[in-house]
């Protein structure tokens, strides 16, 4: 059995000969590309850090160290790791009831579990998220990206919001002249310019919260290790854990949805773990993969390979470092326009479309919907995939119910009577499949054709012997025929054992 932790030939694989390296045009993509994800991360790693009631350095350089950690040993080229909402939630708990110390030591076990869950192979779970919770994770997202800028153009001097249309109008318009230079950084450029230059005043990225003068300082947490702060700190651990999985192994297979290309889910999820540890060495809040800005690097930007994510994380550690007065100075409306762009260009537009609605099952549609409602009510993306996923099996387990018939025929002389079941047969439709039979009136000889059905579970066995213990307190016998080779296999272990026993 071929293990799930990937080879150092598949690593190193990633770490092969980049097309930046031959392809100036690429090298300049990826570089712009770092450079506007870079400013837009500044002012959402500052607000995670108010919601894990930490100093903006410790969110800073969260998004600094997964960054450029997640380019080298992350799975998915060109997806942005960061600080995040979601994380943010999870540890703030940590820091407001135990501390600082406590909230870096549960940084680096979640990175441990990640590493752990990634190597038994729990990117595969992927695959049981269906397309219509894809979607309404896809949505949801555009609307929460959205609903974090209202309060940037609420309470806010009027010049707020005519910078905003610029800014937007300069997006839209920008690209038609040129495409050379990304449309966001233009925009960020000119609304700075305008706004120094003229004098405006307006809310700046300076007035989120002090920026880092300094690098971070590698260390262990100051906590006592012992089994008493394992067991404190292990249920958020592994809660941020999940939830950090969850929510890059998500966005990286939206990145290949829209790049066309595949990625190693299981080493992004090592990957992840890895970059978590990294980040709490160094005294970072943790994060996971941000959607946002990754949208921002290859919906709007084109990048495509690591060297933006790299970039990404080292432009935004120069800019708060180095030139953190200058930075200060970017207007919040600048970085509002984009993240709207970004909203505009996520959510996605056809599967609200009256056309498609009319053509959607209903059980799609409500799974979709599920989704969203589920995602903004909690701003926590992994409640809402969970919640539609358990929903969407919900319904695909009661479409599938449906399916299984039973019809009768009766021999011409009257002794026997044929039941041919037909479809799935488990714990759905197992119930309904007692009572589709006439234990009074049929003749000594029953029949129960299988060959056109599936048993899938105890559940369907159990239903079965049901069946033939009714014919057989009227004193008639039940022969099953027409069983494939699994439901043989799973009906010869299982019939007889399933009902207690005197």
């Amino acid at each position: 059995m071929p293990s799930s932790v990937p080879s150092p030939a598949a690593w190193s694989r990633g770490l092969s000969r980049p097309s930046w390296l031959s392809d100036p045009r690429v090298l300049r993509t990826e570089v712009l590309a770092g450079l506007v994800v870079a400013l837009a991360l500044i002012p959402e790693a500052i607000s995670f850090s108010v919601i894990a009631g930490v100093d903006p350095a410790i969110g800073l350089f969260a998004s600094f160290t997964m960054a450029v950690t997640t380019a080298v040993v992350g799975g998915r080229p060109a997806m942005i790791s960061a600080a995040t909402g979601a994380v943010a939630l999870v540890i703030a708990p940590v820091n407001r009831e135990h501390g600082f110390g406590h909230l870096i030591a549960t940084v680096i076990l979640a990175g441990v579990f990640q590493i752990v869950l990634g190597a038994l192979g729990v990117a595969k779970l992927m695959r049981f998220v269906p397309r219509s919770v894809m979607v309404g994770f896809v949505n949801a997202l555009a609307i929460l990206v959205f609903l974090a800028q209202v309060p940037e153009l609420t309470g806010v001097p009027w010049p707020v919001y005519p910078l905003l249309a610029a800014g937007l109008v300069l997006m839209v318009l920008f690209p038609k002249v040129t495409k050379v230079v990304p449309a966001p950084l233009v925009s960020i450029a000119v609304l700075t310019v305008v706004t120094v230059a003229a004098g405006i005043a307006v809310p700046t990225v300076g007035d989120k919260g002090r920026l880092p003068s300094s690098l971070p300082v590698p260390g262990l947490p100051d906590v006592p290790f012992t089994l008493d702060t394992l067991i404190t700190i292990a249920p958020y651990a592994l809660a941020m854990a999940l939830v950090g999985l969850m929510e890059s192994l998500m966005t990286a297979r939206l990145v290949d949805d829209l790049t066309d290309t595949r990625s190693s889910k299981t080493r992004e999820s090592v990957g992840q773990g890895i970059a978590n540890i990294v980040t709490g060495l160094l005294g970072g809040m943790g994060g996971c993969a941000v959607i946002g800005q990754t949208m921002i690097n290859v919906r709007v930007s084109g990048a495509r390979t690591r060297l933006s994510t790299f970039l990404a994380g080292a432009f935004l550690l120069t800019l708060c470092v180095v030139f953190g007065p200058v930075v200060s100075r970017i207007p919040m409306a600048a970085l509002v326009a984009v993240m709207v762009m970004v909203c505009c260009a996520t959510f996605d537009w056809h599967s609200i479309a009256p056309k498609t609605l009319r053509r959607m099952p209903a059980g799609e549609i409500a799974v979709m919907v599920i989704t969203v409602v589920c995602v903004v009510a909690t701003h926590n993306l992994a409640v809402g995939v969970v919640v539609g996923s358990l929903t969407a099996m919900a319904v695909f387990a009661r479409r599938v119910a449906r399916l299984a018939e039973v019809t009768a025929v009766t021999a011409p002389d009257g002794g026997t009577v044929v039941y041919r079941v037909s479809g799935a047969l488990f714990f759905a439709s197992s119930d309904e499949l007692v009572g589709r039979f006439d234990y009074a009136g049929d003749p000594g000889r029953v029949v129960i054709d299988l060959s056109a059905a599936h048993v899938w579970d105890a559940s369907s066995v159990a239903a079965l012997d049901a069946v033939e213990t009714k014919y057989a307190q009227r004193g008639k016998t039940v022969e099953i025929t027409g069983l494939n080779g699994p439901s043989a296999r799973i009906h010869g272990t299982l019939s007889g054992e399933l009902s207690a026993k005197d």
